[in-house]
């Protein structure tokens, strides 16, 4: 087992807190020095206290303590219908209910009113908008929805996307033969073969997230690059065997094995086919990924 593996691995063995972001893979010190002279654990976050009847918290609230926090709550209270638009969200009412000052508050419904959940007008208030008018790509959201009532439809709506956005990625990222790269999408294959073997789910998911987020960043494409965030959320919420990223497995392993090396041999075509692989359903899922729907 390399060094790079063990930190890592030891690192998440101390903590039970979230996965790794898009874009986070700087802070693992493996681009510098070859893999056996690589030292150093990976710093993650601790978890924070928890707010109300929220089970976990989401990536957009971290480190904001109560404003973050009342985010989480107002905003799985409306995704899920517990807060409708039959009624006006007054900002008095919520500071008593969550006793939170009144700039808490304030701050709170702005950004609920950035990602399309809530609406403020002059003599009407801040209400619930519908459906169609949020932020459904807000890595908030996905979360939200996916631990809430809309929770299957968020899942197979993840699972769509995937399915459209990272087979390009792939085939774009084999353009680009960096050797950093490719050292770097090894090396998180490398980590999770280590982690299966020890049973460190944890450890294997993060490297999953963070082989998945370096990918569709390096596919040389800004916008794809923009969509990592929701692949990252989409692996953190997935909930269940949608795709072969959701268990540790052989298969999903080999799978990733198989992107890295076409990718270090510029092989688009293979890089997509292995990832389609990868993105498939499990044997004992019915529903195909992406599911024929009737309108």
């Amino acid at each position: 087992m390399s060094t790079l593996a063990h930190t890592m691995m030891t690192a998440a063995r101390s903590t039970d807190s979230g996965l790794a972001g898009p874009g986070e893979l700087d802070r693992y010190p493996f681009g510098e020095a070859p893999v056996a002279e690589r030292v150093g654990a990976p710093v993650w976050e601790p978890a924070e206290p928890e707010l109300g009847r929220v089970g976990r918290r989401t990536a957009g609230s971290r480190g904001r303590g109560l404003h973050g926090q009342l985010v989480q709550q107002l905003g799985q209270m409306i995704v899920s219908g517990d807060l409708g638009s039959d009624r006006p969200l007054v900002p008095e009412e919520i500071g008593q209910r969550f006793e939170v000052s009144r700039t808490v508050v304030r701050e709170s419904l702005r950004v609920l009113e950035a990602k399309g959940l809530v609406s403020a007008r002059p003599n009407v208030g801040t209400r619930v908008r519908p459906v169609s008018d949020w932020n459904l790509l807000d890595p908030d959201i996905i979360e939200w929805r996916a631990f809430g009532p809309q929770r299957d439809n968020q899942r197979r709506e993840l699972s769509e996307l995937r399915w459209t956005i990272e087979p390009l990625a792939a085939r774009l990222a084999a353009g680009h033969g960096r050797a950093d790269i490719q050292q770097r999408l090894s090396d998180m294959v490398e980590i999770m073969a280590h982690a299966m073997g020890q049973g460190d789910a944890l450890t294997y998911s993060r490297a999953d997230a963070e082989f998945h987020s370096l990918l569709i960043q390096v596919a040389g494409n800004r916008m794809l690059e923009h969509l990592s965030g929701i692949v990252s959320s989409a692996l953190q919420v997935s909930g269940g065997p949608v795709t072969g990223c959701d268990r540790p497995n052989d298969a999903s392993l080999g799978h990733h094995g198989r992107i890295a090396d076409a990718l270090a041999a510029g092989d688009g075509a293979a890089a997509e086919a292995a990832m389609r692989q990868l993105l498939t359903v499990h044997p004992e899922v019915e529903r195909v990924v992406p599911a024929p729907r009737e309108h």
